[in-house]
């Protein structure tokens, strides 16, 4: 298993188009271009033989790895440290916030030595399209180009560099204060090679991203009580967001899986609209109006694309271009992440029915009224369609939010979400004057919840269940008071909070459900999910519960890795588990933050 390191054990970098991995002992395993949908050219991660890796480190072997961010930005480094010297490597990607997509995208590893000696092994051995594309090397002095169908890949290295079959190695010996680097640039098969750098255009395009990111994180507006992973948070948001159309992807990876050597491994480089959604209300918390504005634009234009087609007014989940083909395949010739088979690429989930989704549509287009982009009139003409089309088809089993593959049923989060829908195209229509059966709207609405708080409500859990059928309780509905269906504080809430504390949260972190009393559809088990955790927290603290609140989410941070990332799950042990990062569990980091500073501070000042 020492082939494959911790998913934890790994930073981000990203130009806003892509995202690359890189571990903490310097090694490059996951990167994909030249979109962060496309195939990849760097999955040690999920398979450490035919996945292809870069690597840069040192050759000693008594060797201590630390890993940070230079503060407040996107820029990584790992550094090295032994009896004879104390070096660092230095990972970023150029920001390009262009709306213009590219396919030329450049990875930049400079190396230095601040104590002693410190001897460096470059090992760049890319591996196209899922490692199934053969490639060919051309080397010349200081520039290796490996070429495949379609694309290519440029190193350029301030210090030598030999072939290695199709691939390449190079060793360089630097004493203090010196430095050297390699950069890698992917770009179109017949693009043109990057010209030649040198050690003082490195570190002057390392200042210029320092500056950008700092820049940008500078805007936020959080001043509570936790500045640093609130601002990673949403650094991290940022990276996971493609510039070109301001769709924000669910992770940067896939094939991660939630429990090692099983088969619940997902492919996240895509955007669904509910994660994408509730992320507008975080950004806005934050003060980034531009980047909640982009996605609630690029959500109207998807809305528009169905307008006069019949069926579903929306797909779960769609490619950045909003492209809704994701045909799912499986990488057979890739073994997993530690064995975790199978790989998928693409996710048939993007068929299924979820019809929540259109509650957190309103909720984002309703949310987004501060940044002024649903009002124009072609806008509301797309929503209202969706609700009256919604009016016609809410009471409908579906596959729900966790995208069980284990048949339809009345779920109660779709018809918490489908009440959300109405209520805010009712109170957009009402202030804005816009023309909308807003009598139909509201008789739907209430309908819907009545019949939550009937069929939705177990007498023998006094709470709010998973589904009609049955007692299960399900972590997805910690939303209900955020979204207004129930007070905070609502008798039937607490009951239902209180229940979900019995059933659901082991030591403060929180399960989605039990598979093994609402069967899924897949084999084996999975870890907390922490957004849930981070829904918990904020439920809390909206009941009032504010030490139970501020206890769980600082234990909650403390599972944040070394540089402040979180991945989709926790396992057993305390290990990461699942797509990594996750833009869901950063999101609600921000969302719960926020609720729990709003009431310490009003708990103070009473």
């Amino acid at each position: 298993m020492d082939r494959y390191p911790p998913i934890a054990d790994h930073g981000l970098v990203g130009d806003l188009q892509t995202v690359a991995l890189v571990s903490a002992k310097g090694v490059l395993d996951w990167f994909a271009a030249p979109r962060v949908d496309s195939p990849s050219i760097f999955a040690a991660l999920l398979d450490h033989d035919r996945g292809g890796h870069f690597r840069i480190g040192p050759e000693a072997q008594d060797v201590t790895h630390r890993q940070l961010y230079y503060p407040d930005t996107a820029v990584l480094v790992t550094r090295f440290m032994s009896p004879e010297g104390v070096g660092e490597l230095i990972d970023w990607m150029p920001p390009n916030p262009s709306t213009a997509p590219t396919d030329r995208h450049t990875v930049v590893r400079a190396i230095r030595v601040v104590r002693g000696t410190v001897t460096f092994t470059l090992d760049c051995r890319p591996r196209f399209d899922y490692g199934r594309a053969a490639h060919e090397l051309r080397l010349d002095d200081g520039h290796a180009a490996f070429h495949a169908p379609g694309i290519a890949c440029h190193l350029r290295t301030t210090f030598p560099v030999e072939r290695a079959g199709d691939d390449v190695t190079g060793t360089v010996t630097l004493n203090a204060g010196e430095t050297a680097g390699a950069v890698l640039t992917v770009c179109a098969a017949d693009g043109a090679a990057p010209p030649p750098m040198n050690e003082e255009q490195i570190t002057e395009g390392l200042w210029d991203t320092v500056n950008f990111w700092q820049d940008w994180v500078r805007t936020a507006n959080y001043r509570g009580r936790w500045p640093d992973m609130v601002r990673r948070s949403a650094i991290t948001l940022k990276l996971l967001t493609y510039a070109p159309t301001g769709a924000p992807i669910a992770a940067a990876t896939m094939g991660l899986p939630e429990q090692v050597g099983g088969e619940r491994n997902w492919d996240y480089r895509f955007t669904w609209v509910r994660d994408a959604s509730l992320s507008v209300r975080a950004l806005l918390d934050l003060g980034f109006a531009e980047e909640a504005g982009a996605y609630t634009r690029w959500l109207g234009e998807r809305l528009h694309e169905r307008l006069e087609l019949p069926g579903e007014r929306l797909q779960i989940m769609y490619r950045v271009d909003g492209d809704p083909e994701l045909t799912e395949e499986v990488l057979e010739h890739f073994e997993g992440y530690r064995g975790s088979y199978p790989v998928r690429a693409g996710n048939a989930a993007m068929d299924q029915l979820q019809l929540d989704i259109y509650g957190e549509a309103m909720y984002a287009l309703a949310e987004g009224r501060e940044v002024g982009v649903q009002t124009g009139y072609r806008s509301w003409q797309a929503m209202a369609r969706m609700l009256d089309w919604l009016a016609d088809n809410w009471d409908r089993p579906d596959e729900g939010i966790w995208e069980t593959r284990g048949g339809r049923q009345d779920f109660t989060y779709s018809r918490v979400m489908t009440w959300v829908a109405f209520d805010r195209g009712i109170r957009l229509a009402e202030e804005f004057s816009r023309p909308a059966d807003i009598a139909r709207w509201r008789v739907t609405r209430d309908a819907v919840l009545g019949q939550i708080m009937t069929k939705g409500w177990s007498e023998k859990e006094q709470a709010l269940v998973q589904h009609y059928d049955g007692h299960v309780l399900d972590a997805s509905l910690l939303l209900v008071p955020r979204v207004g269906l129930l007070a905070p504080r609502d008798p039937a809430w607490l009951s239902t909070l209180d229940a979900m504390d019995r059933k659901l949260v082991s030591d403060s972190l929180v399960y989605r459900y039990d598979p093994a009393a609402s069967p899924d559809g897949l084999r084996g088990s999975e870890g907390t999910f922490s957004l849930c955790t981070f829904l918990h927290v904020d439920a809390l603290a909206r009941a009032g519960r504010l030490r139970q609140a501020r206890y769980a989410f600082e234990k909650m941070l403390t599972y944040a890795n070394h540089v402040g990332l979180f991945a989709e799950e926790i396992g057993p042990s305390g290990e990461q588990l699942g797509n990594f990062p996750q833009a869901f569990t950063h999101l609600s980091l921000i969302m719960a933050a926020t609720t729990l500073d709003s009431a310490l501070d009003e708990r103070r000042g009473s």
